[in-house]
């Protein structure tokens, strides 16, 4: 759940170039320059200015601003979600405070609706196939050939990644989705492991404190 929550806060942060949440940031863009490749995203220096090239996963402030309407406005049964709305800002164009089943419920069933129109096919596209494992992971039932296929599928998936966004955007918890479908194999499905009831208990239960 939390390396769920990790991805989605960096996917999010970098496609709305949120301030310490992107990984697509002046520093970044050197390395990219060190290692000498993508020399269209490079930075360009021009008098006292450093210009950073737009690059396909870059959305104008209007796209962002598309993009945080729809999540501000979308609407989920009661009791399926958290009010995702709180979250959203969109005259600044930023979201924040996201819990992990707050990302869990984006990454599963809102991103890829969201990113459609906004984002470029090719990028949209992988998103979505990113989207796609994790759902099928958090299936109630798991055969052994699909999990065979997602622990496949998950390498090109993220192989995709890395012809799309940056160096930087590739920590730890973007690798260890490798490791997921061969995790559950031997334990079991997910929803058997995961803290989300025992949160929401806790969180009940001081609530009840409180009053």
């Amino acid at each position: 759940m939390h390396i769920e929550k990790n991805i989605c806060d960096s996917i999010v942060g970098t496609l709305l170039s949120i301030d310490g949440k992107s990984k697509d940031n002046f520093n970044s863009r050197l390395d990219l320059q060190a290692m000498g490749i993508r020399d269209q995203l490079h930075p360009i220096q021009r008098g006292n200015r450093v210009i950073l090239p737009a690059a396909c996963y870059s959305l104008t402030s209007n796209e962002k601003k598309e993009f945080c309407k729809f999540l501000k406005e979308v609407k989920v049964p009661d009791g399926y979600a958290s009010n995702i709305s709180r979250c959203v800002q969109v005259n600044e164009r930023k979201i924040f405070g996201l819990k992990s089943h707050d990302c869990h419920v984006l990454m599963q069933q809102l991103l890829p609706l969201a990113i459609r129109g906004v984002l470029q096919k090719n990028v949209c596209v992988v998103i979505v196939e990113l989207c796609s494992f994790f759902k099928q992971l958090c299936s109630k039932v798991l055969k052994t050939d699909q999990l065979e296929h997602l622990e496949n599928d998950i390498i090109v998936t993220l192989c995709k990644l890395e012809r799309i966004f940056p160096p930087s955007f590739f920590d730890v918890m973007v690798h260890l989705p490798i490791h997921l479908a061969s995790e559950a194999k031997v334990v079991g499905p997910v929803q058997y492991r995961w803290m989300y009831p025992i949160e929401r208990y806790e969180m009940s239960h001081q609530e009840e404190e409180y009053k």
